[in-house]
């Protein structure tokens, strides 16, 4: 669709939440708006000795809340419109759950496999130095993660290039998503794709909305469908399964797959990693189009690619009784409302994409508070917790074995806590959805954006900004 604007498709859903809240248009249009636009070029000199002109973006919505947080993306699709409707997204995601950071995002329009490995560093440490030039990038200030084409790789190389530039403890909080030795924290990598599955499964609880979508409560059984296998997806579908639930359906770039029994995900991994593609994998159906298995029978669909996947031309033609947006902005505005007309149950972006910057929190604390979560604390609770143990069996014939004792005792790690907090998090902020989306007879994206301006627009008027 050559006249999609992914931010007017933001701004609506925006408006459609805004009559039910109480502030005025004002207000509702200072929320809106984003606050800080970049747009960067500088010369790369290739490999040959040729010189290309790169184009970058840094979009800073909302300074409500300090610092922005917002992924840097590396892909052809990135333009100016996309950075700031994702930024935005960004801002009303952590006001959803409760993150204390306003809503940035970035982006650098290459193909990356046009570019060699060191002509990706040095465009990623050029970038990364335009941000420190203009106060885009910093602890307190702006605060980037990994996104689509990026990963721990490159955040790293951001975080050593502020260091040269900059003097600062807090150095390793000028960025997220970095390798565990330079300030990651252990959970990462896998927290958006795990808090998709935290909020489908939260979801599929409720008795009363599952019996209105004609569908058991719980996830054991319910078979779903997997749009793209990156990090997002790899990981919400492994969690899927893990969960009880059936994969019967997986897009990815070169094509489509469907086998109503089921589709193993290791081992269909393995065949891609060796043949380039999910096609031909045991016997499974290939479907004519990359898309086309959106429109499978399953009963939840997780599109976990790019934005615009499900619009007009197969929203009618969707089955899926609940659809699990994984990626930003997967479902166009008219989209949606085809769906909602169905009965489909839409768990939003806006809310089940949050577990990565609910992770990145965690992380920007552990930099912040230069300890490692449990490092203080692990030994303590697994001796309380032999204590504990040595009185069960001081009390009763039960004699614990020494592997048993350590299992019981154990106390928890790193990744024990931030998956925790995760799933807390994840959880919590779905039955606050749930119950506004009850109270005002809306869906859950009206309730994700009317939760995120109340949170907002608070912010602002105890900023004495707005009377």
């Amino acid at each position: 669709m050559s006249d999609y604007k992914f931010f007017a498709q933001v701004n609506e859903a925006f408006d459609k939440a805004a009559k039910y809240s109480k502030y005025d248009k004002g207000l509702l249009d200072q929320i809106k708006i984003c606050n800080n636009v970049y747009h960067v070029t500088f010369p790369l000199e290739r490999d040959d000795g040729s010189i290309e002109v790169i184009h970058g973006w840094r979009v800073e919505h909302s300074h409500h809340k300090l610092p922005t947080k917002g992924g840097i993306r590396f892909s052809t699709t990135v333009n100016e419109d996309e950075t700031m409707a994702l930024a935005a997204l960004m801002t009303y995601k952590c006001a959803v759950v409760d993150v204390p950071f306003g809503g940035a995002k970035g982006g650098i329009k290459i193909d990356k496999s046009r570019f060699s490995d060191s002509e990706i560093e040095r465009i990623t440490r050029r970038y990364a130095y335009e941000l420190i030039k203009k106060d885009f990038l910093g602890p307190g200030s702006d605060v980037p993660a990994p996104d689509y084409g990026t990963g721990a790789r490159e955040m790293g190389w951001i975080l050593d290039t502020y260091r040269q530039l900059k003097s600062d403890i807090n150095a390793e909080a000028c960025v997220t998503g970095k390798p565990i030795p330079q300030g990651g924290v252990r959970g990462r990598t896998e927290a958006t794709g795990r808090g998709v599955y935290f909020g489908i499964r939260e979801a599929c609880k409720n008795k009363e909305d599952m019996e209105d979508l004609g569908l058991e409560p719980g996830l054991e059984g319910k078979t779903f469908v997997v749009q793209g296998l990156g990090n997002v997806g790899y990981h919400a579908a492994q969690n899927m399964i893990q969960g009880g639930a059936i994969m019967v359906g997986v897009a990815e770039i070169e094509g489509s797959i469907y086998d109503a029994e089921g589709i193993d995900l290791e081992r269909l991994m393995e065949y891609r990693e060796d043949t380039g593609s999910i096609l031909g994998f045991d016997d499974t159906t290939e479907l004519e189009s990359n898309t086309k298995v959106l429109e499978a029978e399953c009963d939840i669909l997780i599109p976990a690619a790019l934005e615009n996947q499900i619009n007009e031309g197969n929203a009618a033609n969707i089955k899926a009784k609940i659809i699990g947006e994984a990626a930003n902005g997967p479902t166009t505005a008219k989209a949606h409302d085809i769906l909602r007309e169905k009965g489909a149950l839409i768990i939003p972006d806006s809310y089940l994409n949050a577990g990565g910057v609910t992770v990145s929190y965690f992380e920007w604390l552990k930099n912040l508070s230069h300890v490692r979560f449990g490092r203080m604390e692990k030994r303590f609770e697994e001796g309380s917790y032999r204590k504990i143990l040595n009185v069960i069996e001081n009390i009763s014939d039960r004699k614990f074995s020494e592997a048993e004792m350590g299992i019981l005792a154990q106390g928890a790690d790193e990744r024990d806590l931030v998956d925790s907090g995760l799933e807390e998090t994840m959880v919590n902020s779905y039955n606050e959805l749930n119950e506004l989306r009850k109270t005002h007879d809306i869906d859950l994206r009206t309730a994700a954006f009317l939760n995120a301006i109340n949170k907002v627009g608070i912010i602002y008027n105890q900023m004495g900004i707005f009377p």
